[in-house]
């Protein structure tokens, strides 16, 4: 949909109406946070497959081996298929997320980064079949939505206008929302609004994180110390300390007026498959 001129044209009316709403002084598409801590997470995902059983991995020469974790040959053969796919999706989805940040005025960081390597795909899919060994490679990849993704920011003043005309442009041009993780009123932990999409045509899911400066400078200083406290040979005691030390970082982020109230698009809010 993303080269239809129709579509395109009602985005950008969509942005303009969100830009007059929100400069009198109104926040679109705002909703009550649930909670008490002021989280609004809304995830709607695609049930689980069929237990997946022993994954005989670790004697398998042509899988996948990092930091105690594997993938068996096929497990690590589909990592690539799906992968390949996502390659061949992210030039249109990119297209419109460029566009979106155009007419929100946002900073597209970190562009260069917007596809996962295979390594960290990898590790991402072993991880989960770690944690959730009722699942499989299959039910995994179904519900990946950062394999693509994309961060836009915008100063704190311009944050709340600037999600709200974003989101919109999106789900005018048919992507659908399938993810709206919002942790700005938590007390502790991550601070910042990550979403997921499912974009028209490919079907392909993608992520995209919305962001401040100072929400995405502690998202990079935490980064090592979250990936450590992932790791299965990470001790209980030192996840803790790691997890303190994450607190810590992100409690010092200021948060903008309104954003713990950002909810989706009211268009839609799609499964993930």
């Amino acid at each position: 949909m993303s080269t239809h001129h129709p579509a395109r044209a009602a985005a950008v009316l969509a942005a303009a109406l969100a830009l007059a709403t929100a400069t009198t002084g109104l926040t679109a598409y705002a909703a009550t946070p649930s909670g008490t801590t002021g989280k609004h997470s809304t995830t709607m995902l695609s049930g689980a497959g069929a237990g997946a059983g022993a994954r005989l991995c670790d004697d398998d020469p042509d899988g996948w081996k990092r930091d105690g974790l594997c993938l068996n040959s096929a497990d690590s053969r589909k990592v690539d298929a799906y992968l390949a796919r996502a390659r061949s999706a992210e030039p249109s989805i990119s297209r419109d997320v460029q566009a979106a940040a155009d007419l929100s005025q946002a900073q597209l960081v970190g562009f260069d980064y917007r596809l996962k390597s295979p390594d960290s795909l990898k590790r991402k899919v072993a991880t989960d079949l770690k944690e959730h060994p009722e699942r499989n490679t299959d039910d995994v990849l179904a519900r990946l939505s950062d394999a693509v993704r994309y961060t836009l920011q915008w100063p704190e003043d311009r944050y709340v206008t600037g999600v709200t005309i974003a989101s919109e442009v999106l789900s005018a041009w048919g992507d659908d929302t399938t993810k709206w993780s919002n942790t700005w009123g938590r007390e502790n932990g991550y601070k910042g609004l990550n979403t997921g999409w499912r974009a028209p045509g490919s079907r392909q899911l993608f992520e995209v994180q919305f962001h401040t400066p100072a929400s995405k400078s502690a998202q990079e200083e935490t980064h090592k110390l979250y990936e450590e406290q992932r790791l299965p040979s990470t001790s209980p005691a030192r996840k803790k300390e790691l997890q303190d030390q994450q607190d810590a970082i992100f409690a010092a982020v200021p948060v903008p007026d309104g954003a713990p109230a950002l909810a989706p698009p009211a268009t839609r809010l799609a499964p993930a498959a």
